[in-house]
Order: structure tokens, then C-alpha cells, then sequence
């Protein structure tokens, strides 16, 4: 007897939901203490496992401080800042005796079986995101080029900018008017202010130390590659997109016999990688499952509980503008039913989700607009591969509701002026986000300074940054469907799927 898989949207959903068990179970011990110190020159590990109290000795006129048994992260952060500091420093452990350690090169937590298998999740990860430039490349080129002329191109171009850029703005401000009606930081006891504050502030200062300045002049020359092998190479995304459309848009000015074969290499290249992603998908419920227990077992789900009404701030958002404003746009825009859009891109909203990258989604995103929602090559070439660049509505979102929820929990009471400058600032900073797990953190910074709120408060929202940004990734990517199918619609190249 033959045995019937379940299709592959739903054998990752499976993957997903085992997962979460997964990493439930196997979950990190926050009574346990994983210490690394140099003893006659060896490394030497110990785990050390409920201790009463943990204690930083006053070493060369360094403040004593002491840590109890519920405090593993506070304490795993004090370590952190120390070393940041290059401060030298004893430790001694308080369990049913006293012990002391010196030169100590890492406080962490344990390894568990759940986050061991993460590697599996990496290599899904590094697959897609391999599969993503090429694609990028090859399929702006062909989609420039077979637009045809440059009326057609302009016009093409001009309705999807106008689509991605209305939505980013839409987006930002429903999240500062949830944000300004829940008022969520407003709920935060100073006391959870106080200790997400001392636990994320190392890892804060690194963000800090890593930013950079935004100007629109300097995006819009960034824009231009100086060498556009040096732009595939890093992964230049937004240069990328500018090289491939500017050699598209030549290809229809000159000869057509050798245009023809610089399209066709391209357009072969870019079939082989759409199959590509087939072979990479039989691994996708695998890898699923490893990032999602690995995620869960790490942060598990009491940080959700810390800063819930943020979180449920940011969620409502999200999903306001992902079946409100992308639902209104496939309705009135496009020739497709809401319910069979929503369908067709289950697979793709999975694999966004637990990778948090709309590069490494991107390959998925332009296979089920073709194939599930009959969206023709040309379009999904062109506007799918500069949505995944500079169409960012969730991250744009996120962007504003924790501007407004750092000024709340830090007593400011925004105007309407700064209020108008974080949407202006958010959606400039979001078309220059790299599609990439975890870099809004770095464009919030900007944000925050446009708007002259506390920087240091990003340390409140850390905590939840990496299971947020899977769910503001899935609005990322849903949107440019969203787009895709209204383009394509309005020029009459989609084959309507009634399924």
C-alpha cells in the first residue's frame, strides 16, 4: 500500500508546530550555568547548577556585586560588560559550598539537544540565501528586458514603487495609532524597565558600536555599484537590483540577435535556480523544525509574557495590515480571490516566517506567484526581486510601535511632528534595509534619533527582537505578493487561478 504524503505547506507546518514542542521540552536550563576559566594553562569547563548566589569579587577597586538563583541572565550580562570593559575580576559561586574562580573567558548557558541541531536550520538558511542573488540578478535582468520599451518599464516601475511605498507609510502609522491607543509601554513596571534594561545593555552597545549614518543623498549613491562583481559578492541587494534593471532596460536598445543571447543565458540561469529551490524545499520541514526548536528552547515563551503588550502591540499591526491593506489590494487591484491569494502562498509565508529573511524567502516568493497564483515570469522578475530590497511594511511597523513604546516607557509624550518624522524616517530607513534577519535593530537607531527618543532603550525590546522579526518578515514578504498580483493584474498578465 502506497503511503499519501501530506503536501509540502503542510508537512512544514508540521515541522513548525514539532518544532515548538521540540524546543519546549528540551528547553534551556535557567538554573544552569556553563563557566569556562584558564587552570595551569588548560581551558577547564564547569557547570555549575542551583546556586544561592553568585558573586563578582572586587578586583584592582572593582564594585563588588552580587547575583541570586533567578538572576541567570542578569548575570551572563554583568559577564559580558566586564569583559567589553577588558576589566579583570574573581567570581565566587554560593551552591552547598563556596567555590571561586579565576581568569574566566565565558559564563553561558547550556547547549541543549534542541539548539545542537540548529545547524541543520543554518544550512537551509545559507541555501536559499545562495539561491537568492543569482535569482535577484538573473531575473531583473530578463524582467527589465522584457518589458519591452522604456514607456512600458516607467510605467511598470512607477506602479510598483507607488504600491511599496503607500503600504510602508500605511503601515507605520497603523502601528503609532495601536501603539498610541494600547499605550503599551505605559503598562511596563519600572522594575521589568530596570531589568531588561541591565540584561540587554551589553548586546546593545554592540549594536551601537556598529552604526552607521543615514543620509538620502548617501543612499541614493550607495544605490550605485562601483563594481558590481564587488556588489554580487557581498551581497549588495539594493545595488544588485540597480545594476541588473540598468542592464535589462540596455538590452532593449541595442541589436536584438545579441540581445537575445545575453537574455536567454540569463533567463536559463534564472529557470535553473526557480528548480533549484525545488530540490531545496525537500529539506524545508527539517530545517523548519531545527530553527524553530532551536529558537523556542533558547528564548522559550516567559519573554513574551515580560513584554506582552508590546508584542500584542506589534502583532495586531501586523495583522491589520496583512488582512486588511494586502487583502484590499488583491480585492480591488487584482483578479485574484482574497481566499485563493491567502492560499496560494502558504508555503512561502512558513518558510519567511522560520528563516526571518525575505532574500532567502524570495526564490519560494516568485515560484508560488507563478505556479499557484498564475502571476506571469515578467512581472514576478521585476517587482518580486525589488520588493524583497526596498518593500519592508513590517519591518517599517516594527519600527514605529517601539519608537512610540521606548518614549512611553521613558515618560516622553511624542508630538505629532516627531510622530510624522518617524514615518518619514522609517520608510526612507526601511528601503535601505538589507533583507536579513535582525538589521532592523540597526535602523531602528536612526529612528530614534530622528525622533530625539532614548537609544538606549532598544535594550527593553531585544528580548522579543528574533521571535518578532519572523512574524514582521511573513508581512515583508506577503506584501510583495500583494503588489505583484496588483501589477500583474493591471496589465493583463495573470492567468486567474479559481482554485
Amino acid at each position: 500500500m502506497k503511503i499519501k504524503l501530506p503536501k509540502l505547506h503542510n508537512q512544514i507546518l508540521i515541522g513548525l508546530i514539532l518544532g515548538a514542542i521540540f524546543g519546549s521540552i528540551f528547553k534551556v536550563n535557567t538554573h544552569l550555568l556553563i563557566i569556562k576559566t584558564i587552570k595551569n594553562n588548560q581551558l577547564v569547563e564547569s557547570s555549575i547548577k542551583n546556586w544561592k548566589k553568585v558573586t563578582f569579587l572586587k578586583i584592582d577597586g572593582l564594585k563588588e556585586i552580587s547575583f541570586e538563583s533567578d538572576q541567570q541572565l542578569e548575570i551572563i550580562s554583568h559577564f559580558k560588560k566586564l569583559k567589553l570593559q577588558e576589566t579583570d575580576f574573581g567570581l565566587q559561586v554560593e551552591t552547598d559550598n563556596v567555590e571561586k574562580f579565576e581568569n574566566v573567558l565565558f559564563i553561558g548557558k547550556e547547549e541543549t539537544i534542541a539548539q545542537s541541531i540548529k545547524w541543520i536550520g543554518d544550512i537551509f538558511i545559507r541555501l536559499l540565501n545562495m539561491i537568492a542573488v543569482p535569482l535577484v540578478l538573473a531575473s531583473l535582468i530578463v524582467g527589465a528586458a522584457s518589458l519591452g520599451d522604456i514607456k512600458k518599464f516607467a510605467r511598470i516601475g512607477s506602479k510598483t514603487l507607488a504600491f511599496y511605498l503607500i503600504t510602508t507609510a500605511i503601515a507605520i502609522a497603523i502601528g503609532l495609532m495601536i501603539a498610541n491607543v494600547i499605550r503599551p509601554g505605559e503598562i511596563m513596571n519600572p522594575e521589568t524597565k530596570d531589568r531588561l534594561m541591565s540584561v540587554y545593555q551589553p548586546d546593545l552597545q554592540s549594536k551601537l558600536e556598529s552604526e552607521v549614518g543615514f543620509s538620502v543623498k548617501e543612499m541614493i549613491v550607495d544605490l550605485v555599484p562601483r563594481n558590481p562583481f564587488g556588489a554580487i559578492a557581498n551581497s549588495q541587494m539594493l545595488q544588485i537590483v540597480f545594476f541588473s534593471v540598468m542592464v535589462g532596460m540596455v538590452l532593449t536598445l541595442i541589436k536584438k540577435e545579441k540581445a537575445n543571447f545575453v537574455i536567454n543565458f540569463f533567463d536559463g540561469l534564472s529557470e535553473v535556480m526557480i528548480r533549484l529551490v525545488d530540490v531545496v524545499m525537500l529539506i524545508a520541514p527539517i530545517g523548519v523544525f531545527a530553527l524553530i526548536s532551536a529558537t523556542v528552547s533558547e528564548f522559550g515563551f516567559d519573554i513574551l509574557q515580560t513584554l506582552f503588550w508590546y508584542a500584542a502591540t506589534l502583532l495586531i499591526g501586523l495583522a491589520l495590515h496583512t488582512f486588511g491593506v494586502y487583502a484590499l489590494i488583491v480585492r480591488l487591484f487584482s483578479k485574484i480571490k482574497v481566499k485563493t491569494f491567502f492560499k496560494g502562498i502558504r508555503r512561502m509565508q512558513a518558510i519567511a516566517f522560520t528563516t526571518s529573511s525575505s532574500a532567502a524567502t524570495l526564490p519560494v516568493n516568485m515560484e508560488v506567484c507563478q505556479e499557484n497564483l498564475g502571476v506571469s515570469k515578467s512581472i514576478t522578475s521585476f517587482v518580486l526581486p525589488l520588493g524583497a530590497t526596498i518593500n519592508m511594511d513590517g519591518t517599517a511597523m516594527y519600527q514605529g510601535v517601539a519608537a512610540v513604546f521606548i518614549a512611553q516607557v521613558f515618560g516622553m509624550d511624542l508630538t505629532i511632528g516627531q510622530q510624522l518624522t518617524i514615518i518619514l524616517t522609517a520608510v526612507l530607513a526601511s528601503i535601505g534595509t538589507a533583507p536579513v534577519p535582525g538589521v532592523g535593530i540597526i535602523m531602528l537607531i536612526i529612528v530614534l534619533k530622528s525622533a530625539g527618543i532614548p537609544e538606549e532603550g532598544i535594550a527593553l525590546i531585544m528580548g522579543v527582537d528574533r521571535i518578532l522579526d519572523m512574524c514582521r518578515t511573513v508581512v515583508n514578504v506577503t506584501g510583495d505578493a500583494a503588489v505583484c498580483c496588483a501589477v500583474a493584474s493591471s496589465e493583463d498578465e495573470i492567468l486567474i487561478v479559481n482554485s
